[in-house]
């Protein structure tokens, strides 16, 4: 299992007024636990006014930079991303556990491929890693950026994208879209719609010249891509998409009615991590594997808590659960037991999840 370390804060840069640039300090008996795949994120913690927070964050830096930069976004009533943007500083130590994530696809730099990723506001993050890794280790490859915010001065990590575009002036392309400000092209203006969509891909961009789609961003943009890429029989395993976060209403009605449909049963939940095993009596649909075990006090590793990172994945052993999302899971890992925790809710009379496999 991947644990936290600390990490030294080697820079911040103000990306925009909403954001910064992190830049962490590897020491060298880190450095192999640290690499990293373009589009991979970190899981950050901290004590912020006492209580332990800790937040996923994609890279924005590229394997090539030989740096681990990651780029926050403040939100409204956001914990750590306020935290980061304006009490953190530079010299300070962060618990920083080691990259993970699985979106991206391998570089083949013997093969002339086309790609066109999809991003809304922070959703550039790991597209930013993405872009600049494939057009450096792929010279005859092409990429077209589709990117969202809000207005113009709103745009994260705008330098570094238009550096790349003066550099590879022949491969990249960029069409930024803004909610906020009008301009004289009606296609940049507004969300991305199914209308929208289908223009891009009837003249910029047809679906059958792509070789991958990449989408960050809010669950509602991400679908509405899918299903116009589904319509036009896109292969699956041509899309991959990574969330800002889940349907929290949606769930919390799902959870509600989980826990009145087994009321009164129980399960003997037995854990294992690290070699370890903790046993614990729990009632059925009530509450999920990772907060039965974390309200008795056992160490397992989690941070979204939203089904998104994955961070919390651990496999089946014996019995059965309810799992109410599934996002950072492939349903090959699906197929084979694996379960995230932090949405799995146990429904037998007895469940042994096992994180070590």
């Amino acid at each position: 299992m991947k644990k936290f370390h600390q990490l030294k804060v080697q820079k911040i840069a103000r990306d925009t007024d909403e954001s910064v640039i992190l830049g962490f300090e590897i020491p060298t008996e880190l450095r192999k636990d640290f690499s990293f795949m373009q589009g991979q994120y970190l899981t950050l913690m901290a004590k912020i006014n006492g209580e332990e927070v800790r937040r996923s964050y994609s890279l924005c830096s590229s394997p090539l930079d030989a740096v681990l930069e990651v780029a926050i976004k403040q939100v409204p009533d956001g914990k750590f991303s306020t935290f980061a943007n304006q009490e953190l500083k530079e010299g300070d130590f962060l618990d920083v556990m080691p990259p993970d994530g699985k979106f991206y696809v391998p570089v083949n730099e013997n093969k002339a491929s086309t790609y066109v990723a999809f991003a809304a506001g922070s959703g550039i993050t790991p597209i930013c890693s993405i872009i600049k890794t494939h057009l450096e280790q792929e010279p005859a490859s092409k990429f077209k950026l589709f990117y969202v915010n809000k207005t113009a001065s709103s745009i994260m990590l705008k330098e570094q994208l238009e550096a790349l575009k003066n550099l590879h002036m022949q491969r990249l392309e960029i069409y930024y879209f803004l909610t906020r400000e009008h301009r004289n092209i009606p296609l940049l203006n507004g969300r991305l719609d199914e209308e929208k969509l289908g223009t891009i891909f009837k003249g910029i961009c047809p679906v059958d010249s792509v070789d991958h789609f990449f989408m960050c961003g809010p669950e509602a943009m991400i679908n509405t891509i899918r299903e116009v890429l589904q319509k036009q029989a896109v292969p699956k395993e041509k899309t991959h998409f990574e969330l800002f976060g889940s349907n929290n209403a949606a769930t919390a009605k799902k959870k509600v009615d989980l826990a009145a449909s087994f009321k009164g049963k129980t399960c003997e939940l037995r854990i294992t991590e690290g070699g370890k095993s903790l046993s614990l009596l729990v009632e059925q649909g009530a509450e999920s594997v990772l907060d039965s075990a974390l309200k008795n006090a056992a160490d397992l590793p989690f941070a979204c808590k939203g089904g998104v990172c994955a961070t919390c994945r651990a496999r089946i052993v014996e019995g059965e659960v309810d799992m109410l999302l599934s996002y950072g899971l492939e349903q090959e890992e699906i197929d084979n037991g694996y379960i995230l925790t932090c949405q799995s809710f146990p429904i037998s009379d007895k469940l042994i999840v096992d994180f070590d496999v």
